[in-house]
C-alpha cells in the first residue's frame, strides 16, 4: 500500500513539530544545494524556526542574492494586471530596439559610412577608436607570427636531430661495410701461395691490393703438327 496523503496544517505535538522541522529543513537545504548545482542558479534560502532560531543557505553568499533580489524588484515591479506587464514589456522592447540601432550606427560609422553630421570632435574620438582597434590587431598578428617562428624553430631543431641520428646510423652501415669488405678479401689472399696462385686453363692470379683489378693472363697454347686430310691420305 501506498503511503497516504499527510493533511497540510500545524502539528500540535510539540515533540512531532520539531522533528517534522528537522526534517522538513534538511530536505528543504538539500533540494537548494541540488537546484543550484544542476541548473546553475543562484539561490538563497532564509528559515525561522518556531524558536526564532536562524537557518540559511546561499550558493553564493547570501548578502549577494539579497543584493540581487532587492536590485531586480526594483527594476521590475510587481505587475498588478495583464495591461501593467504588456507596457513592461514594450518598454523592454523599445530599450533593445534603440540598443541594436546604436550598435548598427557605430558600425557603419567604423566602416567608414554614414559620417555626415559629424562633428570634428565626433570624427576626432572615431580615428582614435580605429587607432587602438589597429594597435590591438597589431599586437594580435605580432604575437601569432612570433608562436608561429617559435613553433617552426622547435620543428627544425627536431629535423636537426633526425638527421644527426640518421648521419650517425649511416657511418656506422659504412664501418661495417668496410669490417665485411676486408674479412672477405683477407680470406681470399690467405689462400695465394707466394703471391701468385696457377689456375687451370692457363689462368694466373697475381697478389695486389685488394680493391686493385683482378690480373688474368692468357698463356700461348703449344705448338702442334696438324695432318691435312689429302696427307693423312698419302701417308695410308
Amino acid at each position: 500500500m501506498g503511503r497516504g496523503k499527510i493533511v497540510i496544517r500545524r502539528i500540535d505535538n510539540s515533540t512531532s513539530r520539531q522533528v517534522t522541522f528537522s526534517k522538513r529543513r534538511n530536505g528543504l537545504l538539500k533540494k537548494a544545494k541540488e537546484l543550484a548545482v544542476l541548473c546553475d542558479a543562484e539561490v538563497g534560502v532564509v528559515i525561522f524556526s518556531s524558536t526564532s532560531k536562524l537557518y540559511e543557505y546561499a550558493s553564493t553568499s547570501m548578502k549577494s542574492v539579497l543584493e540581487r533580489y532587492h536590485k531586480a524588484k526594483e527594476e521590475r515591479p510587481q505587475l498588478l494586471d495583464p495591461l501593467s506587464e504588456v507596457k513592461f514589456w514594450q518598454r523592454e522592447a523599445a530599450i533593445l530596439r534603440q540598443q541594436l540601432h546604436s550598435l548598427q550606427e557605430n558600425h557603419r560609422q567604423l566602416m567608414g559610412e554614414e559620417l555626415y553630421g559629424l562633428s570634428v570632435q565626433q570624427l576626432q574620438d572615431l580615428e582614435n577608436q580605429l587607432e587602438m582597434s589597429l594597435q590591438g590587431i597589431r599586437t594580435k598578428k605580432e604575437q601569432t607570427l612570433t608562436d608561429e617562428i617559435r613553433e617552426l624553430k622547435r620543428k627544425g631543431s627536431l629535423i636537426h636531430q633526425e638527421n644527426a641520428e640518421l648521419y650517425k646510423k649511416v657511418n656506422f652501415l659504412q664501418q661495417e661495410n668496410t669490417t665485411l669488405h676486408k674479412k672477405a678479401y683477407g680470406v681470399r689472399n690467405s689462400n695465394s701461395i707466394n703471391g701468385n696462385t696457377i689456375t687451370p686453363y692457363g689462368f694466373t692470379l697475381t697478389d695486389q691490393e685488394p680493391h686493385a683489378p683482378v690480373n688474368l693472363q692468357l698463356s700461348q697454347p703449344e705448338s702442334q703438327n696438324f695432318m691435312t686430310p689429302e696427307e693423312a691420305t698419302e701417308s695410308r
